[in-house]
């Protein structure tokens, strides 16, 4: 009796089951009518996305959080086209997936048909491989090696373009049950001569230090980590991507290195004399000047992926090599040689320690919690009280990424999301779809800028369609907060397209959808608020106000070596609700400069935020306010300070050239330090005071004396 034929559409579903495929995410066309027209009567569950670059990024956010391949599809056309920002994401991050997009029919490629694209030319350098079928017997090889190379090796997203006359045809049905890939042989253990080598080089250090990356992650080689942790007992770092594969209460876990990372990540491994990276690329935002990176130390480099060793970095030992293989590898090396180990350099070897330890006591991170304005540092340690370091945190890209790195737990692989190599905006809340689809029993956190969540809004429909009891927390500052940030600080604080003035009315956007939307304001109201909303079954909207012109630190200017980090304000106390006008350069131990001081004389319009940009530029020059006076002039609007700064003679002159730039500056001059302050206003008070009513900030360059300001100023804003 002849086998039943089904249609290339029934084939490619029955392909995706085999290959355990449970979701699809996607948007349906007409280049993919066979294709849902098949999905209509199968089990495979399909997640109607708004837009196809979301569905692309919610199969990231489900592989991601499961370990497993995600799925997408979309028809062709401007949906392939639109795929190709998350494709580029996974990418770049490593991460599995499996595309699939129709295709005009065969007879019509090349003659510029209808909703014609060349996906698979467009899609070849954002890819780690792609196929079009032309063949209907070709389709089930076709898939069965797209999840073999999208999973294993390096993993990465594969894209299957299927015209539309092969889903329509019929045939036999015959399963691919193997796979012949000559030139694509991913590699398992290391070379055991480069495994001695390594172990040999770690007896040997005085200051080892592991830089674990999504490698570890994407291997699921956290429990092996965990083991070389121990064994080695060394102090080790988690880059953005691999944060979770040891947890963040390890003894030995010091934080994120890197841009954004800590003093004592970044100083740990500018002073190590032994680097272990295993699953990294020494990727530009962890080494800053590449020159300046871990001078000192030798490299230990472990990676599944030839072309990443010596990539960036000359090694001593360049181990190629599954993570996890190799891992397992060392731990039974150094468990051989354990009792040696333990006992060859100890007491340098806990000096080391303790420096570290002493290093993050010194410098931690955070802020102190505000009584009058919701903090960000303070939003994210909410979170991570409500996620408790087991709960998935799917991120947007900007401040609230780098805080969310910084001060949330993960205790886990597989619950911080976000995108690491790309930085795509949008990407948190259809990820946060993803991962809830996953992993259905598991809380999950969409944490987004006011920017971000602006380019994902649509995505409100897939939540509430799919009663998806995600948390999405606004971070809203009013601003594209990072973008802010640089203009602020290395580009004379030219704030130029980074207002967010318009922004939807959160309640009643999320009743528009059926949802449970709430703004928060209040500090002292953030904590009760947070976990009604985490308890209350369902999604919920949250927009929660923050601090307009805070900073993330420390921060490594672009060009810069990781241990010259600008480490931000202090603070007076824990009410301080801004932080105080003083900073303290991580500067090389070794260095000595000289300090100078200088004092300003400065007319200033008195305007929402005039006085903080002062301070900020101050800040990242890494010079220190000794003492700050302020008094209201008989002008109506306008300030008179006095500031005293210390600090390198050439930084004092860049402040002093970079204030009378400053939109709100009128006037300045240097007095001779020694002159009398005027009497001292309270500079806290000066900071915290708030107008009546809304005062935008003046836009105009001009200096003339006697300018009359155009905006009402009559409330004292600064």
């Amino acid at each position: 009796m002849a086998s039943k034929t089904m249609t290339g559409a029934e084939i490619l579903l029955e392909c995706l089951a085999r290959e355990g495929v449970d979701c699809i995410f996607g948007y349906p066309g007409g280049a993919t009518l066979p294709l849902y027209d098949a999905l209509y009567d199968h089990g495979i569950r399909h997640v109607l996305m708004r837009h196809e670059e979301n569905a692309c990024f919610a199969a990231e956010g489900y592989a991601r959080a499961s370990g497993k391949v995600g799925v997408c599809c979309a028809t062709s056309g401007p949906g392939a086209t639109n795929l190709m920002t998350g494709l580029a994401d996974a990418h770049l991050d490593s991460i599995p997936i499996v595309a699939i997009t129709g295709q005009v029919s065969t007879k019509v490629l090349g003659t510029t048909g209808f909703q014609e694209a060349d996906t698979f030319g467009i899609s070849l350098p954002c890819t780690k491989h792609n196929y079009q079928v032309r063949k209907l017997a070709d389709l089930p090889r076709v898939i069965h090696e797209a999840f073999y190379i999208a999973s294993t090796g390096r993993p990465g997203p594969v894209l299957v373009d299927i015209p539309k006359d092969i889903q329509q045809e019929r045939a036999v049905y015959v399963p691919c049950d193997a796979i012949d890939l000559p030139g694509y042989k991913p590699p398992a253990e290391g070379d055991p001569a480069m495994i001695s080598l390594a172990v040999e080089m770690m007896r040997e250090s005085f200051r080892p230090m592991i830089y674990a990356g999504g490698g570890i992650v994407a291997a699921g080689a956290a429990p092996e980590l965990r083991e070389f942790v121990r064994l080695l007992d060394a102090p080790t770092v988690c880059t953005l991507m691999g944060l979770g594969a040891l947890p963040a209460d390890d003894p030995n876990f010091v934080s994120m290195p890197g841009m954004h990372g800590s003093y004592a990540a970044n100083m740990g491994l500018t002073e190590c004399d032994l680097l272990i990276a295993l699953g990294v690329r020494f990727d530009d935002r962890v080494t800053g000047k590449l020159a300046t990176f871990a001078p000192n130390a030798r490299v230990i480099h472990v990676d599944v992926d030839a072309s990443e060793l010596g990539k960036n970095r000359d090694t001593e030992s360049a181990i190629i090599g599954d993570v996890k293989c190799v891992l397992r590898q060392l731990n039974a090396l150094l468990m051989d040689t354990h009792t040696l180990s333990s006992k060859f350099l100890a007491d340098e070897r806990e000096a080391w320690r303790r420096k570290v330890r002493v290093w993050k006591a010194e410098y931690p991170l955070g802020s102190p919690a505000s009584h009058d304005v919701i903090k960000p540092q303070q939003l994210m340690a909410e979170i991570d009280r409500l996620s408790a370091g087991a709960g998935i945190v799917a991120s947007d890209v900007g401040q609230h990424q780098m805080w969310a790195a910084q001060l949330i737990r993960f205790n886990e692989p597989r619950l911080w999301l976000n995108s690491g190599g790309l930085g795509s905006m949008g990407f948190g809340l259809p990820a946060a779809i993803g991962a809830q689809m996953a992993c259905p029993d598991k809380p999950v956190f969409a944490l987004v800028g006011d920017g971000g969540f602006q380019m994902s809004i649509p995505e409100l429909a897939t939540v509430a369609n799919y009663k998806l009891p995600i948390k999405i927390v606004i971070m809203n500052n009013g601003h594209l907060g990072m973008v802010r940030q640089w203009q602020e600080l290395f580009h004379e604080n030219r704030l130029s397209h980074v207002e967010l003035d318009t922004f939807p009315d959160v309640v009643k956007l999320a009743d528009a959808y059926g949802l449970r939307g709430l703004t928060l304001a209040d500090p002292k109201s953030l904590a009760q608020s947070l976990q009604e909303a985490a308890s209350t079954p369902g999604p919920c909207l949250l927009n929660v106000m923050v601090a307009p012109y805070e900073n993330v630190y420390p921060m490594v200017p672009s060009g810069a070596g990781i241990h010259e980090m600008v480490l931000g304000p202090e603070y007076d106390g824990v009410n301080s609700a801004t932080p105080q006008p003083a900073a303290l350069p991580a500067k090389h131990h070794d260095v000595a400069v000289a300090v100078r001081q200088r004092s300003l004389a400065i007319l200033l319009e008195n305007a929402t935020g005039a006085l903080q940009r002062i301070l900020t530029i101050v800040t990242a020059q890494c010079c220190v306010v000794k003492s700050l006076s302020a008094t209201p002039t008989e002008l109506p609007g306008q300030l008179s300070v006095t500031i005293s700064l210390e600090g390198d003679a050439k930084a004092l002159t860049r402040v002093a050239k970079r204030v009378r730039k400053l939109v709100n500056v009128l006037e300045t001059s240097e007095i001779q330090v020694g002159v009398p302050d005027q009497e001292a206003v309270p500079e806290a008070a000066l900071l915290q005071s708030k107008s009546a009513e809304p005062v935008k900030s003046f836009r105009t360059r001009s200096r003339r004396a006697g300018w009359t300001p155009t905006c009402d100023v009559s409330a004292n804003p600064v």
